[in-house]
């Protein structure tokens, strides 16, 4: 089902599903929304434009209170809901729907921060400084956070006057459409959210629509390819929160069981499904790094996979379909033919269905290791010398999204991140431990310098700047050769 015009419409090409990961069964089914329903979205988004832009902020404010209000009254619906369509274990699913809730108040204080009205006294007027909507804004959400992180852009992008046509991921659809239901009855009016269903070719059709901006939190291989196609179109708004090849370095600490929690949350939470998920951990030589990568393989051994509802609740659920779990377990196999040493071996306990187990290889001294994302619980050691050799090797990648230095030495940290090229960077903390309050973006292949969370004001409004003098006055005295008549 589509959602346009603040109707939906059960119009499309072809047919896709929705599985269940843990079972393979059909959750939900529909058609793929083919260009006529592309263009009907986005010429609705269009039109209700100039109304929504036109509402006092409080009003606004008010629909998306509503909204929350909704999703709080329902964030268990909601988390069984993620967990039954992406796989999520039930706690960690909960977590995704309580950052729905929580999303609207640091969108509020962002906008209000970023782009409120400025004004500077120029006698004999003043400078401004004021913010406007971009228009039109397309959202492309991923299937590992289906819910959260589409939300992270339709929020500020509606309070900021936007309307929006959102492309949600093929894989979770069925949380898209509980998203956009819980707006229609918070009294969003007609054509200020739309929703667009389908795979590759709506996504497609959906860019080379006349948008004036694009949202995206996906791969880094369709974000390149998003970003080709608007290629010679420099008037659209396009934003791009990619993945990462992430570094986890552990120092010298006395704590080595907790250094062991934060590398399992790292690299394993959401089966290793997280844009900041640790695919590298990097150990340079100190007395207990032995004893710590035994304990780390020891209890990412322990670590229980299973469905939601399995008692007792497990820690992993399964990774989003039979391809991605195929596609781990052959990088696993090619990481050791490339001479890796398989401390803790991926398994696939159940045939015909996508659970997979933790994974650690040791790549230490491998040549030609691939700079690529493996999106699930894979995780690479690297055994360095000294600290500067594990810098060296925790920025040797194209990506640069998230990073964390595990140590007792707060000097040693500050020396340490001050040469990391990452966005988000963490002491004593998971990788995958981002704050609200603050810009969630990476550079080189990991984003476009268009960081999200706090900072998706900056992309939802652009600044105009105004001179402005309450009369039209003469010079005293004009300028040389100029004389008025």
């Amino acid at each position: 089902m589509q959602y346009i015009n603040g109707a939906w419409v059960d119009q499309g090409t072809e047919t896709f599903v929705s599985l269940n990961p843990a079972t393979q069964e059909t959750l939900w089914q529909g058609k793929a929304a083919g260009d006529a329903e592309v263009q009907a979205a986005v010429a609705a988004a269009r039109a209700a434009f100039p109304g929504w832009s036109a509402l006092d902020y409080s009003e606004r404010l008010a629909i998306a209170q509503a909204f929350k209000a909704s999703v709080d009254a329902a964030k268990e619906d909601l988390a069984l809901l993620i967990s039954k369509e992406c796989g999520k274990a039930l706690w960690d699913a909960r977590s995704e729907a309580g950052a729905v809730v929580g999303k609207l108040g640091f969108s509020d204080e962002a906008l209000q921060e970023r782009t409120g009205v400025k004004q500077r006294e120029m006698k004999p007027g003043h400078a401004m400084v004021t913010h406007r909507p971009h228009g039109v804004m397309a959202v492309y959400g991923p299937y590992n956070f289906p819910a959260h992180l589409p939300n992270g852009h339709i929020t500020p992008a509606l309070l900021a006057g936007n309307t929006v046509v959102f492309k949600p991921s093929e894989q979770t659809p069925m949380v898209a459409e509980w998203m956009v239901k819980r707006w229609h009855e918070a009294g969003l009016p007609a054509g200020v959210l739309n929703l667009v269903q389908g795979e590759r070719d709506t996504g497609i059709a959906l860019a080379k629509a006349p948008i004036d901006g694009l949202l995206f939190t996906g791969s880094s291989a369709t974000g390149k390819a998003l970003h080709a196609q608007l290629g010679g179109r420099p008037e659209i708004m396009l934003a791009l929160e990619m993945g990462g090849n992430n570094p986890l370095i552990v120092c010298e600490t006395e704590y080595v069981r907790a250094a062991v929690h934060e590398t399992i949350l790292s690299a394993f939470t959401s089966t290793g499904q997280r844009c900041t998920c640790a695919r590298r951990l990097i150990v340079p030589a100190w007395a207990k790094a032995d004893a710590f990568v035994d304990a780390l393989v020891a209890s990412a051994g322990q670590l229980t996979v299973g469905a939601y509802d399995a008692d007792p609740e497990p820690f992993m659920g399964p990774v989003i379909s039979l391809r991605e779990a195929q596609r781990l377990l052959d990088a696993q196999d090619a990481l050791e033919k490339l001479g890796g040493k398989v401390l803790l071996r991926m398994r696939q306990p159940h045939e015909g269905l996508p659970f997979v187990t933790p994974a650690i290889i040791d790549m230490t001294g491998v040549k030609n290791v691939p700079d690529v994302e493996y999106f699930g619980p894979l995780l690479q050691l690297y055994r360095v010398a000294d600290t500067e050799a594990a810098v060296a090797a925790a920025n040797d990648t194209s990506f640069g999204l998230s990073a964390a230095i595990l140590c007792d030495d707060p000097a040693l940290y500050q020396q340490l991140s001050k040469k990391i090229r990452a966005g988000l960077i963490n002491w004593n903390r998971q990788t995958t431990g981002a704050s609200g309050a603050g810009p969630f973006g990476g550079i080189g292949v990991s984003g476009n310098h268009r960081p999200a969370g706090y900072y998706s004001a900056d992309y939802c409004a652009y600044p105009v700047a105004s001179v402005e003098m309450p009369e039209l006055v003469l010079p005293e005295k004009l300028a040389p050769g100029l004389t008025i008549t």
